[in-house]
């Protein structure tokens, strides 16, 4: 009998998981509630996240292929961390698991318990824990699939050795579906037959449905996830949203988790493609040129103003607009291009190159005017036709509510559609309020103009009434609007995330980011890491703030601003580390931290956010947390 030759263990930063505790239970367990001792010998990988987060969504997508491939060793949770007071409510989130096709256990965290023990600072944060129960990695933002499937096949190497590896079955249980006409449908269009268009969000498919907006007409897509192209019956979207006729009778889609616009043929079915390459756009990649060649990002909504289609693009923060004309310098091709917005998250008002959005996601066109839902600033925007980009409702990322009254004070809560009124005035679906809201520019004024809806996402004028897309309650509901306003309790609300407590004076901000194994940061053309600061207030920052390549920095905090918000965007990019192969695989890391910080003496002097690894100086080295 020979000794085994031993399996070298990596070494790296591991320390103790605390436990997942949630207010509101598990999902998605077929009931059973769950430890982390119970999952002990299998790579359990925490996804904190909440379902208004377009990142978020970006992840649970990123994810899929990696918790099917490694379906029988890795157990994926998702711990759902609210930042709108709607998000906080069970029933919301049981929802929107299912909207989004979360195929694995989700823990329902309300107060943010789990969150705050991990000390996570922004959604979505991903955290690996060993089969022994000791936290590996972090990582912060998108475009980390890679980088932790990595890691797993190393655990999963290093445990099968130790014997500490359990495969088996994992702990998802899938719930019973619901045999509803429409599920969760997104937007809705009116067509000249007098039938509507509505996208049936998450069965990937648009139904026109007839004039009483409830009898079905056809079903347009087979109803699987892809991006293929063809008659009606085997196209295929992938949970498709905003919808706009084109001026040639045809319907422009936008199919949301494909970052593609899709053309509908309303008289035959078929489905071509318009834009997109069928991939994410990402940092440092075009953003013009021919629209077949040029990525989007999770496209939300689309408008017909000035001779182009409008885009919501959630995805990035911006506007962007397809131009159906051909190119002066290639007649062959329509083009898409950038009309507002920088890709940082925020609210700033000023010409479009330089306006701050907040994933925009329902537009409305007048003639001198384009709509903008902007949802994560829970805020009314609207661009003006020389492509300035102004608010009417909204004060920034952190303030929400339900309150009428003057524009400059009144709120609203994470709203997804805007529909203009005959008289000039616009409605609002304002979401997570349950409500439609209406805006006169005349007069300044925000009223509501009917409760008790769920989760309305768009509505479109039917004569004199309103046809609402009720999306939770899987519905078109006709609404007379109403001569009056509807009365209801104000209420204003903050996020719930703490501030975080720094001194006044210098502030180092630490952005740790650690390449996955065989990667690199690669030099060959230029920096490969970017670093843009800002804060609101502006005056929260004397010095510091603007973009670079170093991912640390010390900032100079005005000890006269008592608190603010301190926005950090970073991305780094990773290439395999292989001499002898010319062209290396690459790969982009980036997040954005909004951070809600309070100035007080004695408080941190170092903010670290982790884009991904561990933060080696917190001193929790193989340390009980």
């Amino acid at each position: 009998m020979t000794d085994a030759t031993p399996v070298p263990t990596p070494r790296r930063a591991r320390v103790r998981a605390p436990q997942l505790t949630g207010k509101g239970g598990w999902l998605n367990t077929g009931d059973k509630q769950y430890t982390l001792a119970d999952l002990r010998g299998r790579i359990v990988i925490l996804d904190f996240w909440t379902f208004c987060c377009i990142n978020c969504l970006h992840v649970l997508d990123e994810l899929r292929e990696l918790e099917e491939k490694h379906r029988d060793t890795v157990v994926i949770i998702g711990v759902h961390s609210p930042k709108f007071v709607h998000e906080a409510e069970h029933q919301a989130v049981v929802d929107a698991v299912e909207r989004y096709g979360v195929e694995h256990p989700v823990l329902d965290d309300p107060e943010l318990a789990t969150w705050k023990q991990y000390a996570v600072r922004a959604w979505p944060t991903l955290v690996v824990i060993d089969p022994e129960g000791y936290v590996v990695a972090q990582h912060a933002g998108e475009g980390h699939a890679h980088a932790i499937e990595r890691l797993v096949e190393e655990l999963e190497t290093e445990h099968a050795a130790k014997g500490t590896l359990r495969r088996g079955d994992g702990p998802y249980v899938a719930p019973e579906p619901e045999p509803t006409v429409l599920r969760f449908p997104g937007k809705v269009l009116a067509l000249p037959s007098g039938t509507f268009l509505v996208s049936d969000t998450t069965r990937h498919q648009l139904v026109e449905l007839a004039a009483d907006g409830e009898t079905v007409v056809r079903r347009i897509g087979s109803g699987a996830r892809g991006l293929h192209d063809g008659p009606a019956d085997s196209a295929t979207f992938n949970e498709p949203q905003g919808l706009a006729l084109l001026d040639d009778g045809s319907v422009v889609v936008a199919d949301t988790v494909n970052h593609a616009l899709r053309r509908l043929d309303l008289t035959t079915g078929a489905v071509t493609t318009l834009a997109g390459t069928g991939r994410q756009w990402m940092q440092g990649e075009p953003t013009s040129g021919p629209a077949r060649e040029i990525s989007l990002s999770s496209p939300w909504d689309v408008a017909w103003w000035q001779g182009r289609v409008w885009i919501a693009m959630a995805g990035v923060h911006q506007l962007w607009a397809y131009d159906p004309a051909t190119d002066p310098t290639d007649p062959t091709h329509p083009t898409v291009a950038v009309t507002a917005g920088t890709t940082n998250e925020g609210l700033v008002d000023g010409p479009g190159p330089e306006a701050w959005f907040a994933q925009p996601s329902g537009l409305a066109a007048t003639a001198d005017r384009l709509w903008v839902a902007d949802s994560e600033t829970s805020a009314l925007r609207w661009v003006d036709i020389e492509g300035a980009v102004h608010t009417a409702v909204g004060t920034g990322l952190f303030d929400f509510g339900h309150r009428d009254g003057t524009a400059e004070q009144a709120l609203l809560q994470h709203p997804l559609g805007v529909t203009a009124l005959p008289d000039g005035s616009v409605a609002i679906s304002d979401t997570y309020n349950h409500a439609l809201r209406r805006y006169d520019p005349a007069t300044g004024q925000v009223t509501t103009l009917a409760t008790d809806l769920r989760e309305p996402s768009d509505a479109v004028l039917v004569g004199d009434d309103i046809l609402v897309v009720e999306s939770a309650r899987h519905r078109l509901t006709r609404l007379r609007l109403p001569e009056e306003a509807v009365r209801v309790e104000s209420v204003a609300h903050r996020t719930q995330r703490a501030a975080t407590e720094v001194a006044p004076g210098e502030l180092k901000l630490d952005v740790i980011f650690q390449a996955p194994a065989g990667q690199k940061l690669d030099t060959r053309y230029g920096p490969s890491t970017r670093l843009l600061v800002s804060a609101t207030p502006p005056e929260l920052l004397v010095g510091g703030e603007g973009a670079g390549t170093d991912l640390n920095r010390t900032l100079t905090l005005n000890e006269a601003v008592a608190e603010g918000v301190l926005h950090v965007s970073a991305m780094a990019a990773s290439c395999d580390d292989d001499p002898a192969n010319e062209y290396p695989a690459c790969h982009v890391h980036q997040q954005d931290w909004g951070v809600p910080v309070r100035l007080t003496e004695g408080g941190a002097d170092r903010l670290p956010l982790v884009l991904a690894g561990m933060d080696d100086r917190d001193g929790r080295d193989d340390q009980d947390a």
